[in-house]
C-alpha cells in the first residue's frame, strides 16, 4: 500500500472506521443495558413517539385497574359489614319472637328490649364508623369509579346507600320489645329490614362483579399494549449479543490497524531522515 509523506491516509481511514465501530459498540452496550432498542429520539424518533404514547396508555390503564380494585375493596367492606348486620337482625328476630309470647314477664321483656336497643345502636355505629381509606362506606351519595386509557374514559357508578335504624335506613328506631304487641310489630319491621339488607348485598355483589370484569378487561389491554410497546421499543437481545461480539472484534482489529498504519508512517519518516 502506498504511503503519503504529508498525510497518513491509511491511519486516517482506520481511525474513521474505528470511530464508527466504537459508536456502534456503545449503542449495542446501551441497548443491552437498558433492554430497549430506542433509548433516545436519535435512535428512532417516530418509534419513540409511538412507544411513549403506548406507555401513557399502559400507565393510565394500570391505575384504572387499581381504581376498580379499590372500588371492589370498598364494596367488600360494605358487604362484610352488612353480613354482620344480618347476624344482628337474626338475633333481633329471636328476641322479638321471644318477647311476643305471653309466657314472658315484664321484667324479662325489659331485658330483651335492652338487648334489642343495643342491637339497633350497634347497627347505627356500623353505619357511621365503617370506612374505607378514611371515607365512610355507607353514604347517600354515589361513588364514581373512574377508568381511562389516557385517551377515552368511562365511569362505573357504585351505590351502597345508607345504613341506620332510622326511617331513611332500616326503619327500626321506633320499634321496641316492651310489650307483646310491640314485639309483634317490631318482628314485622325486622323482617323487612332483613329483606332490605339482602337486596343491598345483592346490588353490591352485582357491582363487585362488574368492577372485577372491568379490571380483567383492563389487565388484558395492558398486556397487549405492553407487548406492542416491547415490539416497537424492545431490543432483540440475541441480535445485540451478536453485534457486541462483532463490534468488539472490529474494535480490536481497528485499533491494531491504526497502530500498524502509524508505525509504518513512523518507519518511513525515519528512513527519510
Amino acid at each position: 500500500m502506498a504511503l503519503s509523506i504529508l498525510n497518513n491516509i491509511p491511519a486516517l481511514a482506520a481511525q474513521n472506521d474505528l470511530q464508527s465501530t466504537q459508536s456502534n459498540l456503545q449503542t449495542t452496550l446501551l441497548r443491552l443495558a437498558s433492554g430497549q432498542r430506542i433509548n433516545s429520539g436519535a435512535d428512532d424518533a417516530a418509534g419513540l413517539a409511538i412507544a411513549n404514547g403506548l406507555q401513557a396508555n399502559v400507565t393510565a390503564l394500570t391505575q384504572s385497574s387499581q381504581n376498580a380494585n379499590d372500588g371492589v375493596g370498598a364494596l367488600q367492606v360494605a358487604d362484610g359489614a352488612l353480613g354482620q348486620v344480618t347476624n344482628l337482625l337474626n338475633r333481633a328476630v329471636t328476641i322479638a319472637t321471644e318477647s311476643a309470647t305471653g309466657t314472658v314477664s315484664s321484667s324479662q321483656r325489659t331485658a330483651l328490649d335492652t338487648e334489642y336497643t343495643s342491637i339497633k345502636n350497634e347497627i347505627d355505629q356500623m353505619g357511621t364508623n365503617t370506612t374505607f381509606n378514611g371515607t365512610s362506606v355507607f353514604t347517600a351519595s354515589t361513588t364514581s369509579i373512574f377508568m381511562s386509557d389516557a385517551v377515552a374514559n368511562s365511569v362505573i357508578a357504585v351505590t351502597v346507600g345508607t345504613l341506620s335504624t332510622g326511617a331513611s335506613g332500616l326503619n327500626l328506631s321506633g320499634t321496641d320489645l316492651t310489650t307483646a304487641t310491640n314485639a309483634q310489630t317490631a318482628l314485622a319491621s325486622i323482617d323487612s329490614a332483613i329483606s332490605t339488607v339482602a337486596d343491598t348485598r345483592g346490588s353490591i355483589g352485582a357491582s363487585i362483579n362488574r368492577l372485577q370484569a372491568a379490571s380483567n378487561v383492563i389487565n388484558v389491554q395492558v398486556q397487549n399494549l405492553t407487548a406492542a410497546q416491547d415490539a416497537i421499543q424492545g431490543a432483540n437481545i440475541a441480535t445485540e449479543v451478536t453485534n457486541l461480539s462483532k463490534f468488539s472484534i472490529l474494535n480490536q482489529t481497528g485499533i491494531a490497524a491504526l497502530a500498524q498504519a502509524n508505525s509504518q508512517q513512523q518507519n518511513l519518516l525515519q528512513l527519510l531522515h
